[in-house]
């Protein structure tokens, strides 16, 4: 695995925290009636044409700009049984275009995506909601059970495909699998549904990109075969099992051991390691 080790981008000291900001505030409230999946047949129409303009322009984009190569295609072939009935899906969070590329990846699924809500409210809202991003509330108690009520629907009702960023914040080109949240878990066990993972890695750009285009790296995506719980175990043990065993796939997808990424697997409040400089006395131990 090529590690790009740049210094560009200002990660925080939470491996959970958001370094991005949000300018806009259209101040949309995100309550008890806000239509998290929004089947209205304004939303639905609007979410067609966005498709076309994916499928004819963007999607072709996204490949130029990304150099992006995609692998394990053939298990949503080999697992669409398993598909149709509803999936979760989660990924390592690396670039600003990345949940586009999980579109083009897994299409013609047309997955929805979990969003910081602040991207909702922000200046890209329109694409967000078009491209089927759900805001999470953080505010309210009572909305946040309603958010999880109509994405549960999603999944088991209506056979719908959720992708779930776990490590909770998007650090573009960081190569390191940061801790998982527990959140795309217990999604998966409400709804009694398995998580297929997805890896995102980085391939040194050739000449051309890196001296004239300034490319930082070149990605690979990574469809990996479905996570499954474990019937042995209950409750939280069996949340924190499944979550383990799905940041441990992520891992191997990208090309890094599980036993030498440098995170542990769950987040508990998990600080940055400065790897690039041994600074907590961790080395990297992944090929580079």
């Amino acid at each position: 695995m090529f590690d790009p080790k740049t210094n560009k981008f200002p990660y925080p000291m939470d491996t959970g925290e958001h370094y991005l900001k949000v300018k806009k505030n259209n101040g949309l409230v995100f309550d008890t009636k806000y239509p998290y999946v929004d089947n209205s047949k304004k939303m639905k129409r609007g979410q067609w044409w966005m498709r076309v303009l994916l499928n004819t322009i963007v999607f072709p984009l996204d490949r130029i700009r990304l150099g992006l190569r995609i692998k394990g295609r053939e298990n949503l072939k080999k697992y669409k049984d398993v598909i149709d009935k509803g999936v979760i899906s989660v990924s390592n969070h690396i670039h600003m275009w990345d949940y586009i590329t999980t579109m083009r990846v897994v299409r013609p699924n047309k997955p929805y995506v979990l969003v910081w809500d602040k991207n909702v409210r922000g200046e890209n809202s329109k694409i967000i909601r078009l491209t089927r991003g759900i805001p999470v509330p953080t505010e309210d108690p009572a909305a946040s059970k309603e958010y999880l009520r109509q994405v549960i629907k999603l999944i088991t009702e209506d056979h719908g495909w959720l992708h779930i960023y776990a490590e909770g914040t998007m650090w573009e080109f960081y190569a390191p699998i940061r801790p998982f949240k527990r959140g795309a878990s217990y999604i998966a066990l409400k709804c009694d549904r398995p998580i297929i993972p997805i890896a995102y890695s980085y391939r040194k750009p050739n000449w051309i990109r890196r001296v004239i285009f300034r490319q930082i790296a070149c990605i690979t995506a990574t469809i990996g075969e479905p996570v499954y719980k474990d019937e042995s175990l209950t409750g939280k043990a069996q949340e924190m099992d499944l979550t383990r065993r799905v940041h441990a796939k992520v891992c191997e997808l990208a090309g890094i051991k599980p036993e030498e990424n440098i995170y542990d697997a769950i987040y508990n409040d998990s600080k940055r390691i400065d790897y690039y400089t041994d600074t907590y006395g961790v080395g990297y131990k992944g090929s580079h």
